[in-house]
């Protein structure tokens, strides 16, 4: 397993870095040169409307998706596709891990495979808001719950990197609070987080900087302070500023 635990606290140093990475569906090209990076226990928006490239540039990056061009780094060192698994760790959008298993039981099973203890487990569990069914079979719960299940699993790994696609789908406003502070816990100690998003409120509220993707480009990168100082849109929501820049 690739660990950055030494710097686990030091959110000034890069520990991942992407390069010019393209990604094509015949001439079309879904991801065009995206370039950005991430540090150590920071909370990354990737932000986009549906059909911005979001997931084909997460699949890439995790090497689910052979990209044509372009380089991931770790720690300043080259990260090929066939080890970027052993630091990071992929939730998609839409997956129900064994639908046919209760909830307790694949929690459980991850739980072992990662040499967590029941104390880290029922920790977990009861972090993300599990409790309520963990006697129901996966292909039984809500979306949001099925969110809370994703984000557990997630959780148990030892990876410095969750990369996550939509973690807030089928949450309302208040679920959605608390699972962004359950994040910035995880973040506070030194866990790295790629969230993409298409709701943009929601990205404004978890992310510590965010990259703009339209039409697989990237149309800004930065703090919301820094996106607002480029833009000369003093105090706009994260909303205007993408408007303003696509």
């Amino acid at each position: 397993m690739i660990s950055a635990a030494a710097t686990a606290h030091d959110t000034s140093r890069e520990l991942l870095r992407v390069e010019d990475l393209v990604k094509r569906y015949g001439r079309e090209a879904a991801v065009a040169h995206v370039s950005f990076s991430v540090a150590t226990g920071e909370i990354l928006g990737i932000v986009g409307p549906n059909g911005a490239g979001k997931t084909t540039l997460l699949e890439a990056l995790v090497g689910l998706l052979a990209a044509e061009q372009g380089a991931v780094f770790w720690c300043g060192e080259e990260l090929p596709p066939a080890r970027r698994k052993e630091a990071l760790f992929y939730l998609p959008d839409g997956i129900r891990p064994y639908q046919d298993r209760f909830a307790i039981d694949v929690m459980t099973f991850f739980a072992r495979v990662y040499r967590r203890t029941d104390a880290q487990t029922a920790a977990t569990i009861a972090a993300v808001g599990l409790t309520p069914v963990l006697g129901k079979r996966v292909h039984a719960l809500s979306k949001g719950y099925n969110r809370r299940l994703l984000l557990g699993i997630g959780l148990l790994t030892p990876h410095d990197v969750l990369v996550m696609d939509e973690p807030f789908d089928g949450f309302d406003i208040r679920q959605t609070r608390t699972i962004i502070d359950v994040i910035r816990q995880e973040a506070a100690r030194g866990r790295t987080f790629i969230l993409a998003i298409h709701q943009l409120a929601d990205a404004e509220r978890a992310c510590d900087r965010f990259l703009l993707l339209a039409g697989g480009k990237v149309r800004g990168v930065g703090t919301l302070g820094e996106l607002r100082a480029k833009t000369a849109l003093a105090s706009s929501s994260l909303e205007e500023i993408f408007l303003a820049l696509t």
